[in-house]
């Protein structure tokens, strides 16, 4: 097949293009009806739609077809039926009807409910997305669907995604009617930046901590790590440059719009960005990147990892949410124009973000929470978990001249000046970026950097779109009374900066006094998960999810319990795995190097009178520290056997408090044995083989 992007891109998804080859103009243009305005498909129209999407697919080979959904495992979940419906004289009958393709039925019972139904309740369904294009993999038609309970509960990320991206639509185009707008559609769009790590499959395969949990949880600190700083942008090595070419062919096929590849800090480390698509299709495309990362790279012979911290000692991975609202006729509502001072639309949403942000910071931090978010939030490799909102200067500035009812005089531009009169002049762009920033202004969009690696974007996005969606809301009510606009739009965009500007921060998220500011200004600081997810239930956060329709307070529990066990569940997973890897292979290797050296002292002693310091300082070390692992292994091993039974909350605090603090003791001394035993004899790859070898 040819590699040329005209021909490749979209080459496997049944798209607007081939929709309109392959249905009939009414059929189309009902069809079109349903994906834009959100209008009912009638059963006539599916089954038209639904042949059609299955000739197409069976010219390109397909055999089968799924509904390809989001439940609440942090994956996708798929089952495939084949278009076979019988046979007539022998020959096949390929069927799929409108049935099909709108609404299939799932055995629930073994997907994470939280409570939303019981376990012999088995009964789910998942229903087809018109607005995600339905694509080819593998032989399979994927339809992009939603999953919910036999009541009707979401059970899945992509439902209250789309309910959020309503929600925030309805409430902007009431906004905009104010400003003579009048656009029938807002769309919530994204752009996720996704981090992870390339090592070799066969070493992955030796290390148990990788297999089990996703993270090494044993390694010591290699001589070289990312502090010369050379791997950041650096040249490609050809095996991962043969892989990003081969990933991008294969995401551009299924319609993900891969723009950008390279390499990030930490070596084996690397990025892969996408344009800016609508918010349900980009978390759809982010899944599928996922997928296709952890595909490919097999076939070249790498194992992909996507954990937040795989590593410790050098950066984690993250996943930075750029999100912005776009009317249906393609105008970005956050770009603020030359004179951003007197655009009182722009500055009006923007105001929503800022409030909204600010009223509802615990909703953010809850969106990104995760056992694997917690080692790196604040690690001087990303966000901290304190929420904050970066600006930059000229905005900044602008907002201060509102305040002080001052004429904003301008933020002068200036030539950016190298030095080399050869170069290029260009104007040097009004304000710097903060990488420290967890929710940052970007020039005209945000860009939410505390999302973990492995994580679906669908609810950060979700919360986002709703407390914004909220804002909005309150900012349309207060206007809509107003007897003068023109007075009431500045006085509230004033109003709404003085209240909620403890909320903007443009220093060093990392520092010190920041951490102390914080406090000051009122701010949380929900370091961790278990500290985090209670606050879902805040009463104020369940009704602003019942206010705009986006969760049921039924809902929104069984995501509290759903999380809380799966943060459970994990670090228990660590701990049993740091037991057996201690237990079965690191203690029995420092047994068997310690005799090789006492084998050596004797033998080198029967032969002449010598000293052997090396040996017996080797001895002497190796012996006490494997006798101190051995007792931190024995408690680590007693105090997961002794865990709080029928709380998942004290449970959770005390993996938290108890064992994460026991599980650091065991590394601590492990990792100091492993710089001591030789290298033959220890029982996994090191961080410097692992990280250094692709």
């Amino acid at each position: 097949m040819s590699n040329n992007i005209r021909d490749v891109f979209g080459s496997e998804v049944f798209n607007d293009y081939v929709m309109k080859k392959k249905l009939d103009q009414d059929t189309y243009e009902e069809l079109h009806k349903t994906i834009d305005s959100g209008k009912p498909l009638d059963s006539n129209i599916a089954n038209k739609v639904a042949a059609a999407m299955k000739d197409w697919a069976i010219e390109h080979g397909a055999t089968h077809y799924t509904h390809w959904f989001q439940p609440l495992t942090g994956v996708t979940a798929e089952k495939h039926d084949s278009f076979l419906s019988g046979s007539d004289g022998g020959s096949p009958i390929l069927e799929f009807k409108g049935k099909e393709l709108i609404k299939g039925e799932s055995d629930a019972s073994s997907f994470p409910s939280g409570g939303l139904r019981a376990t012999f309740e088995a009964r789910g369904y998942t229903a087809w997305d018109p607005t995600s294009y339905a694509f080819i993999k593998n032989e399979t038609l994927y339809i992009p669907t939603a999953f919910c309970s036999y009541s009707g509960e979401a059970l899945d990320t992509k439902t209250p995604l789309l309910r959020s991206m309503e929600a925030v639509s309805r409430s902007a185009c009431r906004i905009l009617k104010l400003f003579g707008n009048q656009t029938k559609r807002v769309i919530s769009t994204c752009g996720p930046e996704q981090e992870y790590f390339l090592i070799d499959r066969d070493m992955y395969a030796r290390r148990k901590d990788l297999i089990y949990t996703g993270r090494t949880l044993y390694g010591a600190k290699p001589p070289k790590g990312q502090e010369l700083e050379d791997h950041y942008y650096g040249m490609l090595k050809t095996r991962v440059q043969d892989f990003m070419r081969d990933i991008d062919i294969e995401l551009w096929r299924v319609g993900v719009m891969a723009k950008t590849e390279h390499n990030e800090v930490a070596p084996s480390q690397h990025e892969l960005a996408p344009i800016f698509t609508t918010a349900n299709i980009a978390s759809d495309h982010n899944q599928l990147t996922m997928e296709l990362l952890r595909r490919v790279a097999h076939r070249h012979g790498f194992k992909c990892l996507m954990h937040e911290k795989p590593f410790e000692g050098i950066n984690g991975s993250g996943k930075h949410d750029n999100w912005s609202l776009s009317t249906a006729e393609g105008v970005n509502l956050f770009e603020p124009g030359s004179t951003p001072e007197d655009n009182a639309q722009f500055l009006l949403f923007l105001c929503a973000v800022i409030k909204g942000v600010n009223e509802y910071q615990d909703l953010l931090r809850i969106s990104v929470a995760s056992a694997g978010n917690d080692h790196r939030l604040g690690a001087n490799e990303a966000p901290p978990a304190i929420i904050s909102m970066f600006l930059g200067d000229e905005l900044d500035e602008i907002l201060n001249s509102i305040i002080k009812r001052e004429r904003y005089l301008g933020y002068k531009k200036t030539d950016m000046e190298t030095g080399v009169n050869v170069l290029p002049h260009f104007l040097r762009d009004t304000t710097d970026r903060n990488r420290t920033s967890p929710f940052a202004f970007t020039g005209n969009k945000f860009e939410f950097r505390s999302p973990g690696s492995s994580q679906s974007i669908a609810v950060p996005t979700t919360m986002i779109n709703t407390i914004v969606a909220d804002v909005l809301d309150e900012f349309y009510e207060e206007l809509s009374e107003a007897e003068n606009l023109s007075e009431a739009i500045p006085e509230l965009i004033r109003r709404t900066i003085i209240e909620n500007k403890d909320i903007i921060f443009n220093g060093d998220g990392y520092s010190k006094e920041w951490l102390e500011e914080a406090e000051r200004r009122g701010l949380h600081n929900l370091a961790t998960t278990p500290d985090a997810l209670p606050h879902l239930l805040d009463e104020k956060n369940v009704e602003l999810f019942e206010r705009q329709g986006v969760y049921s307070r039924a809902e929104l529990e069984s995501r509290y319990v759903i999380n809380l066990e799966n943060y459970c569940k994990m670090i228990r997973i660590e701990s049993l795995t740091m037991i057996e890897m201690a237990k079965k292979d690191i203690l029995p290797a420092v047994s068997t190097y310690v005799r090789k050296m006492a084998e050596a002292v004797s033998c080198a002693r029967s032969i002449a009178d010598v000293e052997c310091g090396f040996e017996v300082d080797m001895i002497r070390n190796l012996t006490a520290l494997s006798t101190n692992m051995y007792k931190k292994m024995r408690s680590l091993e007693e105090l997961t056997q002794s865990c709080p039974e029928n709380d998942n909350q004290k449970l959770a605090e005390y993996y938290k408090d108890t064992i994460i603090p026991a599980m650091q003791k065991l590394r601590l001394v492990a990792d100091e044995i492993e710089t001591l035993v030789g290298e033959k004899y220890w029982p996994y790859p090191t961080y410097g083989k692992m990280l250094f070898a692709v």
